[in-house]
């Protein structure tokens, strides 16, 4: 398991066992959120997120905490643990639904440029793999928050402004977002 400083940025992702789907209905992926929200808002500060078919994106800002081993990582074991049980009785499928580790990239504060490159490549996850032709148009991901179609309460938006420099207006945010999408994958 890696290890997790406290009030460091953490790009927090896994995917389905053989890449296969985790989420399966609109519900599966709003109980996920449920989940993420009850065990791992006490032990970090959500920045963005996107949730794909077979995989998820969490930008993190761990809590500061004295313990010897930071709780973030165990708080996600614990939901991709009760999600995966949960749906394998409403499917009524057995064995693992997650890959075996969760992994956790540290993103240096003091370069801003990669961790809101981060940022913005979870955001464009459905777009890239055609999904939809917009950013908007994924209702599983936190840009439609920064962008101001939605006010989700998950993400702590002052701290990723605060940390990433993102621009301060919806449609700043918005330019910025698009413009890092390579021409070749915007649907039109």
């Amino acid at each position: 398991m890696p290890i997790i400083y406290p009030e460091q940025l953490y790009h927090i992702y896994n995917r389905g066992n053989n890449r296969q789907p985790v989420f399966f209905t609109p519900e599966h992926y709003l109980f996920f959120l449920r989940k993420i929200r009850a065990q791992v808002l006490p032990h970090g500060h959500i920045l963005a997120y996107c949730l794909m078919p077979n995989h998820f994106h969490f930008l993190v800002m761990a809590s500061a905490n004295p313990a010897a081993q930071h709780p973030l990582l165990p708080a996600f074991g614990r939901v991709l643990g009760t999600y995966a049980q949960a749906i394998n009785r409403q499917m009524q499928r057995t064995g693992s639904l997650f890959q075996a580790k969760t992994k956790a990239r540290l993103l240096p504060l003091y370069d801003a440029d990669y961790p809101r490159t981060c940022f913005h490549y979870l955001h464009q996850n459905p777009v890239r793999a055609g999904l939809v032709p917009h950013l908007h148009d994924w209702p599983y991901s936190s840009y439609r928050d920064y962008a101001g179609y939605r006010s989700g309460t998950l993400c702590q938006q002052a701290l990723a402004h605060l940390y990433l420099d993102l621009p301060p207006t919806h449609t700043g945010f918005q330019a910025e977002s698009e413009g890092m999408i390579p021409a070749h994958y915007i649907l039109r």
